[in-house]
């Protein structure tokens, strides 16, 4: 199979308005695909009665960022990954459309509950900490010297924890 580049979706913008959405916590590379469009399904152990619009965190954890994880979801997504990603802070936007416990998608996974994701967008990096479930950050300042916190691929194999509620796809 042939990967194709990246999506380029132009990032949006931040308004008062964003900054007010609930915001859910998930690790990369997963984030990643789902701010882009390419995974559309978010797995979780609980159900959600929430539609509507949230922010995409990218979680701290990097467990999953390794080789050879992000080339098989890559893969299966069928575009090539980016070398480094943003950690520690908001990265999009998406808007959470259904929950159901089965799915077509690839990404589901059986057992857990699939929240149907739509209308996925970047948005700048502004860094904030991480919660459990979904969250309204207390939001850092953004000044000239605030860089995103970017990491890069890690050779080897993710740790084998993995903590209640965290995506694991």
């Amino acid at each position: 199979m042939r990967l194709k580049p990246p999506p380029s979706l132009p990032p949006l913008r931040w308004t008062p308005l964003l900054r007010r959405l609930p915001v859910l916590s998930i690790r990369q590379p997963y984030a990643w695909l789902v701010v882009n469009g390419i995974k559309t399904l978010e797995n979780r152990s609980w159900r959600t009665h929430y539609r509507g619009p949230v922010l995409i965190h990218a979680s701290a954890s990097l467990a999953n960022l390794t080789v050879t994880e992000c080339e098989k979801y890559g893969a299966r997504g069928g575009v090539l990954m980016p070398e480094n990603y943003a950690v520690g802070g908001v990265i999009g936007y998406v808007e959470i459309v259904d929950c159901v416990r089965h799915h077509p998608s690839i990404w589901k996974h059986r057992g857990t509950w699939g929240w149907v994701l739509a209308h996925a967008r970047p948005l700048k990096f502004r860094p904030c900490k991480g919660a459990v479930s979904f969250f309204y950050p207390r939001w850092q300042s953004v000044g000239r010297n605030r860089k995103s916190r970017r990491i890069g691929i890690r050779p080897g194999v993710a740790s084998p924890r993995s903590e209640r509620n965290d995506s694991r796809q």
